[in-house]
């Protein structure tokens, strides 16, 4: 699996009165499909902190809108590891509406230990998932 696939709905709540969703609900949306791709192989944020006291903490985020989303879109946020370090990684995120495409979120996500807000690397399995996530 190079990359993973989450498809959200746009609802009324996401939207201005015209209709078309709000910008920075492209980060929540993005948000919940890193959340799922942890999930679909079985290592979830939560237990990274529960079981190793580590979360993941946006560091950077560069945003690009094409197009806007619209009420009752279904878009796919598609997720890809794109560079790994130490104590980071740097994904992109599309999202899509069918074959076209409205945005482009670049986001580097810093892995933190939670006692002390020092920089760790990632245990496994987490650290495996990543790689699965890598073209």
């Amino acid at each position: 699996m190079a990359t993973h696939r989450h498809q959200v709905r746009v609802y009324y709540e996401d939207t201005d009165a015209g209709g078309v969703m709000y910008h920075a609900q492209h980060l929540a949306f993005a948000e919940r499909a890193r959340s799922e791709a942890l999930r679909s192989q079985g290592a979830t944020a939560a237990e990274l902190a529960r079981l190793h006291g580590i979360v993941f903490v946006v560091r950077r985020l560069e945003a690009e809108y094409a197009r806007p989303l619209r009420l009752d879109d279904l878009v796919t946020v598609e997720t890809a590891v794109i560079e790994r370090r130490g104590a980071s990684v740097r994904l992109r995120q599309t999202l899509s509406v069918g074959d076209v495409m409205h945005a482009t979120l670049l986001v580097t996500l810093a892995f933190m230990r939670m006692s002390d807000g020092r920089p760790v690397r990632l245990p496994e399995p987490w650290s495996g998932v990543l790689d699965k996530l890598t073209p």
